[in-house]
């Protein structure tokens, strides 16, 4: 990777389990970042709109969004951030659990990338590569 400034990383997991799994794998991983994690579309929304107690916090450079929230879905949240000015533009690598076709072709509508949820390594080695591309791609066009 050729970027020296940290990837700043938003991940929307409601499960703690798999938030705190995949912040472990950034944080051993060669690709400098800032991770966050929120639990829901709701509170994604706050903090990608700098509500609430986010006022202060930076935007992120790529957001990971596991589809199945409560309160708000990925879904919903997807639908926002694509149809918002000022986030559109933020790289979505969607993390689904179904390997339904129709859903699939849902989710592929908005996102930049979709992934098998991690259950293993390798699909953790496939979102670092996604991470990868989709950052320097963004850092080469400004």
């Amino acid at each position: 990777m050729m970027v020296n400034k940290p990837i700043k990383i938003l991940l929307v997991e409601d499960n703690p389990a798999d938030a705190r799994w995949t912040f472990e794998v950034f944080k051993d991983s060669d690709i400098k970042n800032e991770f966050f994690v929120v639990k829901d579309g709701i509170e994604a929304l706050h903090y990608l709109r700098h509500h609430a107690g986010y006022k202060k916090v930076p935007c992120p450079d790529i957001i990971l969004l596991d589809l199945n929230l409560p309160r708000m879905n990925g879904f919903e949240l997807l639908k926002e951030i694509k149809d918002d000015e000022y986030l559109k533009s933020t790289p979505v690598v969607l993390l689904i659990s179904s390997n339904y076709p129709p859903y699939i072709k849902k989710a592929k509508k908005y996102a930049n990338y979709c992934i098998r949820k991690p259950v293993n390594f390798d699909h953790i080695l496939k979102i670092l590569h996604c991470i990868d591309s989709i950052v320097l791609d963004n850092f080469h066009s400004k």
